[in-house]
């Protein structure tokens, strides 16, 4: 399946002066997939790594010797290393002593020499386990695939196009297909083994069964590399479907727990967003950029990864969601946020934050800053009154000039104070916003 990230490793490894590539993200979300696309596609010799699994490599890093280190792996696998030709791809380096500092050495002695690392639980190790090579790698963060992705896996190239371009008068003639397409995505998600399966198959009970697959192997990672904080973790993380379906959706550390505090659940939180398994989004007191000068860090939002797992943690019934079932609307509010917002993190250049005013139910879902700050309100179905963007702009922010982003299931209008996008081309919007910065 095409992804959007293999142009940026296709920029990476054309680099004149390219230091190795370290890829973030979390289980399951196609970084293996498309780094062996591109070993195989773009190189002469590929050399697969697998850290966890291969026991030969377990003291390969013994030392920092990066011409003993090439040695050992040309022998093991029985293949010639040469610079330009050749890709290492280090899988789940995280797994082996010395694996993550070794690439200030590669970047040092071997610059030439086509580099990538990854990991399902690489952000752990960053934070617990080794120090990082600072300025001796880049990073890319890989994310789920996003709805245009999930289009192109169902072969809607045109459709796709039309997206990309904002083509706002092509897009209002296949409106409806485009929202049929949106509430199949909001069941499935964008886990790629979940996509592929439900495209194969067209069943979504079997794509319900990778998704509790995929959703026991995030328990499992954290049974198993958690010691002191497992019960706490599995408590935030079992308690996310339910902080979303409140109507303000701020995170209360009381509904995980009778009496809980933040001191108990802050490093829980923070191992749930290292393993990328959940998104945070914090309390901005002003809509002027820079808007982390406005943050408010100890109120925030938390969403899950990807909205399919979403709907596979809630229960929510599949079928409902793919009819628009009325049984469905209740809990729409929050799939279709945690779906804008995954979009927005799929970009990964846009800051975003929300705003709640004190003493008052004015809130903006999100705050997103590009070229400029852009609030925007999400809408789960057609039912757009807006008070609280209105009275945002036009009242309590008048001076600073602000343009209003409605995101609903209506077609495209622009009303000068505010545009209304349709929901499918929240990424496609935000992608034209960071361009033209």
């Amino acid at each position: 399946m095409y992804r959007k990230i293999y142009n940026n490793l296709l920029d990476w490894k054309n680099k004149q002066h390219r230091k190795p590539l370290l890829m973030l993200g979390a289980r399951q979300v196609g970084k293996t997939y498309i780094v062996k696309a591109l070993g195989k596609q773009e190189f002469k010799n590929f050399v697969h790594i697998n850290c966890h699994k291969d026991s030969r490599v377990v003291n390969l890093f013994c030392d920092m010797d990066t011409k003993r280190i090439l040695r050992e792996i040309s022998r093991i696998f029985d293949i010639k290393i040469t610079q330009g030709d050749t890709l290492l791809f280090f899988d789940e380096i995280q797994e082996v002593p010395n694996g993550i500092a070794s690439l200030k050495y590669f970047c040092e002695d071997e610059p030439d020499l086509h580099v990538i690392v990854a990991g399902s639980l690489l952000g752990i190790s960053l934070r617990e386990n080794e120090s990082f090579p600072v300025g001796k790698v880049e990073t890319i963060r890989m994310f789920p695939m996003t709805f245009s992705e999930f289009l192109l896996a169902k072969g809607k190239k045109g459709l796709t196009i039309a997206l990309e371009n904002l083509e706002w008068d092509t897009l209002k003639t296949a409106h409806n297909d485009l929202i049929e397409y949106l509430r199949e995505y909001y069941c499935v998600g964008g886990m790629p083994e979940a996509v592929q399966t439900y495209i194969s198959t067209n069943d979504i009970h079997k794509v319900r069964k990778v998704q509790k697959e995929i959703l026991d192997a995030y328990k499992q990672d954290i049974s198993k590399h958690t010691k002191t904080m497992v019960t706490r973790i599995h408590q935030v993380w079992d308690n996310i479907p339910a902080q979303l379906a409140k109507e303000n959706k701020k995170f209360i550390y009381g509904a995980i727990r009778k009496g809980a505090r933040a001191s108990e659940y802050e490093l829980a939180i923070q191992w749930l967003l290292d393993a990328g398994l959940i998104y945070k989004v914090e309390l901005a007191k002003c809509p002027t950029r820079p808007l982390k000068f406005y943050c408010e860090s100890s109120i925030f939002k938390i969403y899950l990864l990807d909205c399919g797992l979403l709907s596979c943690m809630s229960e929510t019934n599949p079928n409902e969601m793919l009819l628009g079932s009325n049984a469905f609307v209740e809990f729409k509010g929050a799939f279709t946020e945690n779906f804008v917002l995954q979009q927005l993190k799929s970009i990964d250049t846009i800051p975003v934050y929300y705003y709640s005013k004190e003493n008052s139910t004015i809130e903006i879902d999100f705050l997103a800053q590009t070229g400029r700050i852009v609030p925007t309100e999400v809408k789960a179905e057609i039912n757009v009154k807006s008070k609280s963007l209105s009275n945002f702009i036009n009242i309590d922010f008048a001076t600073n000039n602000l343009k209003g982003l409605r995101i609903s299931m209506l077609p495209y209008k622009d009303q000068l104070w505010m545009e209304n996008i349709p929901l499918y081309a929240t990424e496609s919007y935000f992608i034209k916003e960071t361009s033209e910065q």
